[in-house]
């Protein structure tokens, strides 16, 4: 998800590193910070693949600074990683945000409504945290509160992404036109 967060920030626009590691940050939170160790090899391994460019420009007051930019093989890519994006980034909450943050960057309202309904689709499957044999508990039959307090914030969260789900696929695919 680093990559595809790095090649969705500088699609918006070309950014010096340390910019590039702030709005990650900024996006990822506390569930993931950034670390200069993880950025800057994964900017190299994306730069060694074509998917980025980097130019030395002067600094103002220190040293020469590095800015990233895109290149075409880069927004081919990001388009890829968006329009057929692995099942762990539509079933993890923190890579699906990732992938959602950079969404509008596919132009056909179709790809975007297509990911959107994997998403739908997996939060439609019965699930839970805890389970009885292989029947998924809801909120209301755990006895532990604090497990009772996941199922219900998860199951909160849930239906108001269902009907954010639902009202934007609507709006995709011509329902609210």
């Amino acid at each position: 998800m680093l990559e595809l967060a790095i090649l969705g920030f500088l699609y918006d626009s070309t950014l010096h590193g340390y910019e590039l590691r702030k709005r990650i940050t900024a996006l990822t939170g506390h569930v993931r910070p950034v670390a200069e160790s993880t950025l800057y090899p994964a900017i190299k391994r994306l730069e060694k693949a074509g998917l980025l460019m980097r130019e030395t420009q002067p600094g103002s007051v220190a040293a020469p600074r590095h800015v990233l930019s895109l290149t075409a093989d880069g927004k081919r890519e990001l388009h890829r990683r968006l329009a057929e994006p692995a099942r762990g980034d539509i079933t993890d909450e923190n890579r699906w945000f990732t992938v959602l943050a950079f969404l509008r960057h596919l132009d056909e309202e179709g790809a975007q409504a297509a990911v959107l309904r994997r998403r739908l689709a997996f939060l439609e499957e019965p699930a839970s945290f805890f389970y009885d044999g292989e029947r998924p508990l809801p909120a209301e039959e755990v006895d532990d509160p604090f497990r009772r307090g996941i199922l219900t914030i998860a199951r909160a969260t849930s239906r108001a992404e269902l009907a954010w789900l639902r009202a934007t696929l609507a709006s995709l695919e011509g329902g609210d036109r």
